[in-house]
């Protein structure tokens, strides 16, 4: 009795969140063992459909790192990583294609329509959704520096986006950006994230992965920050308390809240239903950026 009465205390909780994002875009980016273990993603993607069900529009968009360097490893392709990112010619750009296409964006889609939704597979081999412009990083004395087929994203079709919400339709997007030319961009998911919730005016950005919230003292876990605003994550940045692992994470977030989103959350997707609990609970379980 004691564990049913604990469940309608949930509901009850959830109540006035689920009124309050209904008919709201909520993007969701998966990355890390999320997409690698079968398991763990099977129970975001129910948590999602969950989101669905109850009248939220989700937005997914999604990357596949380890994916990508198990097959270029299989390939005999040796990676070569300039300034933490992946230098990607032209085998490269073939190979990040086909597999963030066929082996996580398809299954993703696939174990949706399972769970009830209807979800469409948004990418550079269908309808892509995101235009990028090659990226280039500065070097010494101001040299530029290429990463080949690499590019940053700077224009998201949100009109797309928002028509498949609207119709009951959850949009997978896959990592892969078309340019100006016609090519195609392989792009940080993270970052894409970020442009995709400021783009389609999301009530939220959940960035969801294998790592913790932001911690005070990275190496104590329970020092994770309930909640920070834009200056005291600035802050904590110029004091070396985020560093580069967690820098992607919280700069798509940034974008996400400099572009009107509301609110930004980091979250481990390891712990069970932790995407729900951060968005229908009051205390949450990861980090938070406000405005």
């Amino acid at each position: 009795m004691e564990k049913a009465i604990a469940k309608a205390d949930s509901l009850i909780e959830a109540m006035e969140y689920i009124r309050q994002f209904r008919g709201r875009i909520v993007v969701v980016k998966l990355g890390g063992s999320v997409l690698d273990e079968q398991c763990l993603r099977g129970k975001l993607l129910t948590d999602v459909a969950f989101m669905y069900t109850v009248g939220i529009w989700p937005v997914i968009v999604h990357g596949g790192g380890k994916a990508i360097t198990r097959a270029m490893e299989k390939a005999g392709l040796e990676t070569t990583w300039v300034q933490g990112r992946r230098y990607t010619d032209q085998r490269t750009l073939n190979l990040v294609e086909h597999t963030l296409v066929n082996e996580v964006n398809a299954p993703i889609c696939k174990a949706l329509d399972e769970l009830g939704c209807q979800a469409m597979g948004l990418h550079s081999l269908s309808s892509c959704a995101l235009f990028a412009e090659p990226l280039r990083l500065s070097g010494e004395n101001g040299r530029k520096i290429d990463l080949g087929f690499v590019g940053q994203v700077n224009d998201v079709n949100s009109e797309l986006l928002k028509t498949l919400c609207s119709t009951g339709t959850i949009p997978v997007i896959a990592s892969v950006a078309s340019d100006k030319k016609g090519g195609k961009l392989n792009v940080n998911a993270d970052s894409a994230a970020g442009k995709v919730a400021a783009a389609v005016a999301a009530e939220k950005l959940v960035v969801v992965s294998d790592t913790h919230g932001i911690r005070s003292d990275v190496n104590d876990s329970d020092s994770t920050i309930s909640s920070a605003n834009e200056q005291q994550i600035k802050k904590m940045i110029d004091d070396g308390i985020i560093t580069s692992g967690m820098m992607p994470k919280v700069e798509s977030c940034l974008t996400a809240i400099e572009g009107g989103v509301k609110k930004a959350h980091i979250i481990d997707g390891r712990i069970p239903h932790s995407l729900l609990l951060e968005i229908y609970t009051d205390k949450g379980i990861g980090t938070q950026i406000i405005r």
